[in-house]
């Protein structure tokens, strides 16, 4: 994803997600994420990498498995010497849609509105919903860059 205070729009470029398979050990899970995401930070090679910070109401197992992915992401952008930036969810749901306490649809249709699209395909490696979060959360950082948020 691509801002500028120049444009007026923002310019989606790509957008996905890493799946691992539920059925594979945590260590194969977190090395498959690893390998992904250094490809894409290869073949984008962006200026930042955006993540959204842990939500601790979410139960402790999922907590612990998804912080440990989050390590897996600073790690590679540490790796690639890229800063990182971290946006609660609440913060994101409120800059995009003016509601900390906005749904998933209502992000979504934001994020479409800042994109111009009039619809978020499905990623084939994904989940809308995730995906849409993802891009919640980049969309965030270029307005807050771009002193809009």
């Amino acid at each position: 994803m691509e801002g500028s205070k120049a444009k007026s729009q923002i310019e989606l470029i790509d957008y996905g997600c890493i799946v691992t398979s539920k059925d594979s050990e945590m260590p194969l899970r977190l090395y498959s994420i690893q390998k992904e995401l250094k490809s894409l930070l290869r073949k984008f090679n962006p200026d930042c990498v955006i993540v959204e910070q842990l939500f601790f109401g979410i139960n402790s197992r999922t907590a612990m498995t998804v912080g440990q992915a989050r390590g897996v992401v600073l790690s590679a952008a540490g790796n690639y010497r890229l800063p990182v930036f971290e946006y609660q969810g609440l913060h994101v749901k409120s800059v995009l849609t003016g509601s900390g306490k906005a749904d998933k649809k209502q992000v979504q249709k934001s994020v479409m509105k800042y994109l111009g699209k009039r619809k978020l395909k499905k990623p084939a490696n994904g989940y809308l919903d995730d995906a849409a979060d993802a891009l919640a959360v980049a969309i965030c950082h270029v307005l807050k860059v771009n002193g809009k948020s």
